[in-house]
Parts: C-alpha cells; sequence; structure tokens
C-alpha cells in the first residue's frame, strides 16, 4: 500500500525488524533437534554467521576462531592487516582517539597504501589453520587487487560496498563488470549491499553466489543522516527473498544466497532476518561485542574513515563475553547479546522447525515494539 507524503510524492511503507514478530505454531521441538548448518557453492558452516569485513570485528586471528567455532570470518583487504605491519598498534590508537579528533585521525590512518604482500600473507596465516578464508575488497579496488587475492587463494571473495549495483555508470573511470569478473573467477562471489528487488535481481543476473542485503542499517552507520538514505531490513530482505525466488524460476533452478547485512544487534534481529528470507546473516556490531574482538569494545566500519565524506563513526558498544559465549553461551546477559545461536536455535524449536530453509516460512506479524 502507497501512502501519500503530499500531492506530489506517494511511498510505499517498509518494516524494520522491530516493526514485526515471528508468531508460535502449534508444534515445537527440542532446541538439540534443531540444525542450523548453511551451505553455499561447496562450502558447509556449522552455523549461518559470517563475520563482517570491519577492522573492530575481524583480525587474521579472528577469522581463524569464527571458522573454528563454525562460522565464517571474511577480512577487510582494505583496513588496516593490509596496510600496516603492525596494525594492532593502529588499532591501539584508535582504541584511544579522542571522540572530537577521531574522524581526522582515522582519515590519516587509513590513507597508508594497501601492500600486496600484506594481503598474501594475512590469507595465507589464515589458510595455515585449515580454516576456510574469505576477504572482501570494495567495488573500486576489487579490479586493482582481486588478481593478489585469487594467486593468495581465497575460498570465497566478497565484493561489498555501502550499495552495490550491475549497472554502474561512470564518465570517469571503466566500472567492472560484474557479470565479466565472476565468470572469469574460479570462486564463489557474495556481492553487496542491495536492497530493492530489482537491483537484487539484477545482482543474481552477474552470476553471484550471494547478494548482501542492506544500506546504512549498522550501529556505526550515519548514512540515513548523512545521505538520507536507509531501507528498513525486514522489507528489504523480504523484496530481495522474492527476487531470490523469481531467479530461481527465471535461471532454471539456479540458487542464490540472501544473506543480510546491517542492523542485526541483537539474536532477535537474527531470528528475524531469517524468517524474513535470510539464508545466513553477517555480524559486525552483533560480534564486536566480543572480548576478543579487535575493536576492544570499539566498533567502526570503512564509511568512517571516507576521505571525502565520512558516513559514520567509531562508536563503543561496550563488551560482553569472548567470542565463544557471543555465539554459543551461556549468556551472562539476557539483552540478546550473547549466545546468539542458542536464541536462533531456540526460536526455531518453538515455532516448531528444524533448520533454516525451513524456518523461512515461518508466520511473522507486524508488532511495532515500544520501548517502556
Amino acid at each position: 500500500m502507497d501512502f501519500e507524503i503530499g500531492r506530489s510524492k506517494r511511498a510505499r511503507r517498509a518494516y524494520a525488524f522491530d516493526d514485526i514478530a515471528v508468531v508460535p505454531s502449534r508444534r515445537t521441538r527440542d532446541p538439540e533437534d534443531v540444525s542450523t548448518t548453511w551451505s553455499i557453492d561447496a562450502f558447509t558452516f556449522d552455523i549461518p554467521v559470517l563475520a563482517a569485513p570491519m577492522d573492530s570485528v575481524v583480525s587474521p586471528t579472528t577469522a581463524i576462531e569464527i571458522g573454528r567455532l563454525g562460522g565464517l570470518g571474511v577480512l577487510d583487504l582494505e583496513g588496516l592487516w593490509t596496510r600496516y605491519e603492525d596494525a594492532d598498534a593502529k588499532l591501539a590508537e584508535i582504541r584511544e582517539l579522542d571522540a572530537v579528533d577521531a574522524t581526522a585521525r582515522m582519515q590519516e590512518i587509513y590513507s597508508a597504501p594497501i601492500q600486496p604482500e600484506l594481503i598474501t600473507s594475512r590469507l595465507a596465516e589464515i589458510r595455515a589453520a585449515g580454516v576456510p578464508v574469505a576477504a572482501a575488497l570494495s567495488p573500486g579496488r576489487t579490479q586493482e587487487h582481486y588478481r593478489t587475492v585469487v594467486g593468495a587463494g581465497v575460498d570465497l571473495f566478497v565484493i561489498r560496498g555501502t550499495t552495490v549495483s550491475a549497472e554502474h555508470v561512470s564518465r570517469g573511470s571503466e566500472p567492472l563488470n560484474l557479470k565479466k569478473f565472476i565468470y572469469e573467477l574460479d570462486v564463489p562471489v557474495v556481492v553487496g549491499g542491495a536492497a530493492t528487488y530489482t537491483a537484487a535481481l539484477h545482482l543474481m543476473r552477474t552470476g553471484a553466489a550471494g547478494v548482501l542485503v542492506g544500506f546504512g542499517g549498522g550501529a556505526a552507520s550515519t548514512t540515513r543522516a548523512a545521505l538520507g538514505i536507509h531501507a528498513p531490513m525486514a522489507t528489504a530482505l523480504a523484496d530481495v527473498a522474492g527476487a531470490r525466488r523469481d531467479y530461481l524460476d527465471e535461471s532454471g533452478g539456479r540458487y542464490v544466497h540472501v544473506i543480510a547485512d546491517g542492523g542485526l544487534g541483537t539474536s532477535g534481529d537474527i531470528v528475524k532476518a531469517v524468517a524474513v528470507g535470510a539464508d545466513a546473516v553477517m555480524l559486525g556490531t552483533a560480534l564486536a561485542r566480543a572480548t576478543d574482538a579487535p575493536g576492544g569494545g570499539w566498533h567502526w566500519g570503512a564509511e568512517a574513515h571516507h576521505l571525502e565524506l565520512p558516513r559514520g563513526n567509531r562508536v563503543q558498544v561496550g563488551q560482553v563475553a569472548p567470542l565463544s559465549q557471543v555465539l554459543f553461551g551461556p549468556a551472562p546477559v539476557a539483552d540478546g547479546t550473547a549466545n546468539l545461536i542458542g536464541a536462533l536455535k531456540r526460536s526455531m524449536a518453538t515455532t516448531g522447525y528444524s533448520d533454516i530453509k525451513e524456518f523461512q516460512r515461518v508466520e511473522v506479524v507486524v508488532a511495532p515494539y515500544r520501548a517502556n
């Protein structure tokens, strides 16, 4: 249903996670009988969790730990780990920055050039641990560095930006031809963000194995304030899930995975993301709260140090528990920031579903949350 904003403009009503709720059914299950496994291409993971390629979330060490816990850590190849040999020193400096000076100093720190040899060594460190290797570049950097990335050996490649389209137009440079690029690679590629049915369908037609859904919804993002752009995640995911369904028919059976990326601060948000169509979730803030996360209780993304128009902040998210407890418990708090997978399994069990694909059929109602 469209709503009239004024005589010359109408708008569609869209829903965020706080606007919806999952409804129990007549059947329940034991949480121990619920499966949270997720597969993409030839890889199967115990949990449907990708750690976001953000310096406050994923280092080579945490990528290894997340892999051992059954998820997938995605290393940001435009972050501190590929710009500095001693990235820990820069992380420590960022954690201690005064709020007034944080943006300007981070712009200086991240202006250091990316070193291809560090890309190779960081990915080799993860591979040596025996876990799947995933890495991310923005669309603008992909053509410059992807050969180094492929040569270093990755199992899954992520092209991630605030928004990514299959039809980028530029007068000043040759845009990345996603379809040609993905066709020539030997590894599955996940692309995003996208927030609409049409944009996602176009990305699926490029041959992407997965589409990231989200735009400016994270805790560290100020995209809505800076650009006036925002996509409520419940509606965005449901729209992209619709594109997945239609592309499955169009392509004769090719399934493209939908990955929620943004606005997933609690276990309840993860539950709702799957309920409206996500196959997996990419977590930033939720994992930045781990005591062993690189940010040390602080969280920031690439938008926070953009050289021309920063659209994010370094924010303090606090520390809850070690990464293993954040994912699997026991939870030391009752606010949905720990035992994320335990909460997902319990919600699936409470509504009677046994796996992720089944749970996407759960009944959902519009029930806006109002804090007391």
